[in-house]
């Protein structure tokens, strides 16, 4: 028969099963239990001990809280998250469905652990998933545990595999600039302008499609203003604003494809300033399904099969690198953190050539008055020079 022993704070009494339950009284009276039970009466009391520590200082929190179903509470999470991008809501949606509910999804927000989290890491690794969409995964995972914990459903985020979040993606490839244009040329006539402005410029597809005829300024500086970006959701299309602030921006076009840009507007965009710049031939917002049969043919011409759209960003950028400061080249990109950009700060050959070849015109400048001034007590001429002799000057 289960015995009680009376204490100051909280009850502990022994089960039948000879284990032992701790009970005590919340913040608002009710009593609880604690939601194991124990092996001996010290440890229990010692547990009341933590509980009633936590409760003088104000960092309790209800156990019974957390008792939620993590795959619940991560849908709930991004249902309520504010400012998710369309496609960034159907990426997570995917990342909890497919990832975090098949293993997860029995397991309540209280009781996940950091090894449960690392055993759910493992297993997925294991079993084919990508390194990449395991890093996505597991940074969406520790996203929302951190909001559990600012609920108060638990106290510490399990998430703490140091670097398990980080996307170790390959470095995807440059196009040179002849094969951009050979690029252009292989595609239909109505995309070889998007193309151009994607490689020289940066633009992403979404933000490309969303261009009108007031965000082109062809006669003055050369700029484009991206003001909004263009998602395919479901087959569906949505108008929205850049992913960030920083999205929003001013990115001047070279010079050199501005006849392009202006042919473009002549033969194939939508009249009047709210125009579409980018349509298909019936005058129709471009579908990448639809894209995708001529640029495979395009870049399989040009010798570089395998090639994405987004890759001719990635070309623009390291063009920028070379002459851009990375506040500049941040700028540019559309993005609020150096991280995306100091990767294209990557020191070519050429590059780095063209740097030594400035620090030595420097220094060939200088060097007169440098020796003049370090060999101000030694005379040298030019016999002298050449068979190594040199007179000083007596003080």
């Amino acid at each position: 028969m289960a015995r009680n022993r009376r204490r100051r704070f909280g009850r502990v009494r022994e089960l039948p099963s000879g284990r032992f339950q701790a009970r005590y009284p919340g913040p608002d009276g009710l009593l609880r239990a604690a939601p194991q039970v124990f092996l001996s009466r010290t440890e229990a009391e010692q547990w009341l001990s933590v509980v009633e520590s936590d409760l003088l200082r104000g960092t309790w929190i209800d156990p019974a809280a957390g008792r939620v179903a993590l795959g619940d509470y991560a849908e709930r999470w991004i249902n309520e998250r504010p400012g998710l991008a369309p496609k960034t809501r159907v990426l997570y949606g995917g990342l909890v469905r497919l990832h975090i509910k098949p293993t997860l999804d029995g397991v309540s927000v209280a009781d996940l652990t950091p090894a449960r989290v690392r055993t759910w890491r493992k297993e997925l690794l294991d079993g084919g998933t990508g390194a990449v969409t395991v890093a996505k995964a597991y940074r969406l995972l520790k996203a929302v545990l951190n909001t559990a914990v600012d609920d108060e459903l638990i106290r510490r985020n399990p998430c703490r595999s140091k670097g398990a979040g980080t996307e170790r993606s390959p470095e995807r490839p440059t196009v040179t600039i002849e094969q951009v244009y050979a690029i252009a040329g292989g595609v239909r006539p109505w995309f070889k302008a998007p193309v151009l402005l994607a490689a020289f410029t940066g633009l992403r597809w979404g933000e490309l499609i969303a261009l009108r005829r007031r965000h082109l300024d062809l006669d003055g500086d050369g700029v484009v203003k991206v003001r909004g970006s263009v998602a395919e959701v479901d087959g569906k299309f949505i108008e929205g604003p850049p992913k960030s602030e920083a999205g929003r921006r001013d990115v001047a076009i070279p010079e050199v494809i501005l006849p392009d840009l202006r042919a473009h507007l002549d033969e194939h965009a939508q009249a009047g300033a709210d125009g579409r710049v980018f349509v298909g031939p019936t005058g129709a917002i471009p579908r990448r399904t639809n894209f995708q049969a001529t640029w495979r043919k395009a870049v399989e011409a040009a010798g570089v099969p395998g090639l994405h759209f987004h890759d001719l960003r990635h070309t623009g950028n390291m063009l920028a690198a070379e002459s851009a400061s990375l506040r500049e080249l941040m700028a540019r990109m559309g993005h609020s953190s150096t991280r995306a950009a100091l990767i294209y700060q990557h020191a070519s050959r050429d590059r780095e050539r063209a740097i030594a070849a400035a620090v030595s015109a420097r220094v060939e400048a200088a060097r007169p008055k440098v020796e003049g001034h370090d060999r101000g007590t030694a005379t040298e001429t030019a016999p002298e020079r050449a068979s190594g002799q040199i007179t000083r000057k007596r003080p």
